[in-house]
């Protein structure tokens, strides 16, 4: 090979401050492949117009971008790059204040840290009809998934006499960034037998079933409150009264969506977590 606008990989690994075998890496990664590639001999040439891509995913590759996003960064028009950047490392300070409340909350638990007093209560409620979807999804999803799900049931729910008691979701397993439950979006309806009129036509991953009578324990949470892991203090307080009341969990926990979440102040009470107990 003489092109002399062609480099060799030791050239080209110090014009862009690698090592040979970072750019090995970057080609078998397909993030940066060479302009061309000796069939006999296996040597590998590169352009000097690629060493601003391989010195941009060396960076890219410390603050630990997805390899996938890094191929269609590199890709990008610079504007739209750096939009793109500025959108990954958002949703990565957001994934660590997440982490770090994980991990306050975590402390206060294996150090026996008196954790935050809950008023906590049973309430009767009476046998209701429900139009539900289930899903299996992992705790990243539903932030979109609840509102989503109960929209789409409450719109339903207009053709069935109006919602007749507050949405809920009720967690049949742990939905966790490794366990994906299943949750079940639930909303009461005044009608039942236009409910099962309405899920006979439509057949839209939708189901009415019969919620029977029952008791509840629950406490009620802030919207602040509901963000995780505060949550998780909600339900672990739940948990430990019905076990000091002696009471016995019957049915899956449930977050119960009393109040407008979107006019809600983060001070305001929105949601209840409750456990179906006898």
């Amino acid at each position: 090979m003489h092109d002399d606008s062609l480099l060799t990989i030791g050239a080209f690994a110090t014009r862009a401050r690698l090592s040979p075998k970072a750019l090995r890496l970057y080609d078998r990664l397909g993030l940066l492949a060479p302009a061309y590639v000796d069939e006999a001999t296996g040597y590998r040439w590169y352009r000097t117009d690629q060493v601003h891509r391989a010195r941009l995913v060396a960076l890219l590759r410390q603050i630990d971008m997805p390899l996938a996003r890094i191929a269609d960064m590199v890709e990008l028009p610079g504007p739209q790059a750096a939009e793109a950047l500025a959108a990954y490392w958002a949703a990565v300070e957001e994934r660590r204040a997440v982490q770090g409340a994980v991990v306050a909350h975590l402390h206060d638990r294996l150090s026996g840290r008196r954790p935050t007093m809950y008023e906590i209560r049973t309430v009767d409620v009476p046998e209701q009809a429900v139009l539900a979807e289930r899903r299996h999804l992992l705790s990243d999803e539903l932030p979109r998934w609840i509102p989503a799900a109960l929209g789409r049931l409450e719109e339903a729910a207009a053709a069935c006499g109006g919602v007749a008691a507050a949405p809920y979701v009720a967690y049949h397993a742990e939905v966790t960034p490794d366990s994906d439950g299943p949750a079940e979006a639930c909303v009461p309806v005044a009608d039942a037998r236009a409910a099962a009129a309405w899920t006979e036509e439509n057949r839209a991953g939708v189901v009415l079933r019969v919620e029977p009578a029952g008791r509840l324990a629950l406490t009620r949470v802030t919207k602040a409150q509901v963000a995780y892991p505060q949550i998780v203090s909600a339900y672990d307080a739940v948990e430990r009264w019905i076990a000091q009341e002696g009471l016995t969990i019957t049915g899956p926990c449930r977050e119960v969506y009393f109040a407008d979440w979107e006019d809600a102040s983060a001070t305001d009470e929105v949601c209840d977590i409750a456990f179906p107990v006898g």
